[in-house]
């Protein structure tokens, strides 16, 4: 687990999971991204092609420059929207 964005309106923290057992051959890479939404407070994991994507749509945000909060936020926007769990304090 690893905090990769914290902004006033969204967190960020990537999950890598690493296989069980090494075994010959090309293995998934397990794991995902989970954004939480502190306004609306509520939470998506997303994994597979989608975190793919998001992934890819950050990293072209960096390579375009030093992105702003506003435009992070605004990136991180389009993904957080699809969050349905709500987020429960223990």
């Amino acid at each position: 687990m690893h905090m990769l964005y914290n902004s006033d309106s969204f967190i960020v923290v990537q999950f890598d999971v690493p296989p069980a057992e090494e075994l010959a051959g090309p293995q998934l890479n397990r794991g995902g991204f989970e954004i939480v939404d502190k306004f609306a407070r509520k939470e998506i994991f997303i994994e597979g092609a989608l975190a793919e994507s998001f992934q890819q749509g950050v990293q072209a945000l960096i390579e375009d420059g030093e992105p702003s909060e506003d435009e992070l936020d605004a990136f991180i926007e389009r993904y957080a929207l699809m969050g349905q769990q709500p987020v429960v304090m223990h």
